[in-house]
């Protein structure tokens, strides 16, 4: 099965306590999409500006994600410029220029739209429902952040009611729902109307709840962090295109072994900057730190 991953498409400049680089790779559904590329065929469906470089279209391509749903513009492309402190789990948004995706209302195409697996990245929760309303998806998730819950709640709980998985971070889950216990929070978040519910904790892991059912994972280890920019969505990619080799219904085992996959895929995107060490994966890579993984999670 074909995942079909929508959101932003972006140019971003990021500074950390050691180094600044600018002009990367960035946008929700570019992290989400080369790394759902590991495990399923990936189409992206997006906008972008006259100013996108060639490079970063070229990176894409080289990862055999399907662009035939991304939109040009004569516009300038999604901006966003971050820096990071000391402990690189503090953020610090210095700039954001919405350009293209401020008036963008996706068009599918029949073929992306039959996608099995729909991925709605990080996004505008009215633009996620746009793309929503023109699919004919088996299984849909979406992610989420603080400004949607923000500034368009209602949309957004309008869109959990329509979706089977909702992704969002450990103080986003406890905003929306209202609640500083995680554990209240996730099976608040299940009585919203989506069937199963994701709560990333970054270095601690995350938890999945389901109805009568709840797995947690914890992070894999790492020595050095270099940039963790697009780690929730590396990670959503990963189990949205592990889902997409799912036999018949999605079931909570898969789901399990889904956010198992994104936590690894998740790892390896914290160790340079931008999406550069997806570039440098292959199976075998994949394959060496999900046993490492598998290893560090059981009882001896």
């Amino acid at each position: 099965m074909s995942v079909l991953v929508a959101g932003t498409i972006a140019i971003d400049d990021i500074k950390t306590p050691t180094t600044a680089h600018k002009n990367l790779l960035g946008g929700s559904a570019c992290y989400a999409a080369i790394s759902a590329s590991y495990f399923a065929p990936t189409v992206l469906q997006g906008i972008v500006g006259h100013d996108f470089p060639a490079e970063h279209v070229e990176t894409l391509k080289k990862h055999g994600v399907d662009l035939s749903g991304v939109e040009h513009s004569d516009g300038k492309t999604f901006y966003w410029s971050g820096e990071y402190f000391d402990d690189l789990n503090t953020r610090e948004t210095l700039d954001v220029q919405l350009n293209v995706i401020e008036d963008y209302h996706p068009k599918l195409d029949e073929s992306v739209a039959k996608s099995k697996i729909v991925l709605l990245a990080n996004m505008s929760p009215v633009t996620q429902m746009e793309v929503l309303q023109q699919c004919h998806a088996d299984f849909i998730i979406a992610d989420t952040m603080d400004l949607w819950i923000n500034v368009t709640l209602e949309p957004l709980k309008a869109l959990i009611e329509k979706i089977d998985l909702l992704i969002l971070n450990d103080s986003e889950a406890k905003q929306l729902a209202g609640t500083n216990n995680l554990i209240t929070a996730g099976n608040r978040l299940l009585e919203m109307g989506s069937k199963y519910v994701v709560i990333k904790k970054g270095e601690h892991g995350s938890m999945l709840f389901a109805k009568n059912h709840f797995f947690t994972c914890g992070a894999f280890p790492l020595h050095e962090v270099l940039d963790p920019t697009g780690a929730g969505d590396t990670f959503a990619g990963a189990l949205a295109g592990y889902l997409a080799k799912s036999e018949g219904v999605v079931s909570f085992k898969d789901l399990c072994q889904g956010v198992v996959q994104g936590t690894v895929m998740a790892s390896f995107v914290c160790e340079a900057f931008s999406t550069k060490m997806l570039h440098e994966l292959d199976d075998a890579k994949i394959q060496a730190r999900y046993d490492e993984f598998i290893r560090y999670t059981q009882v001896i």
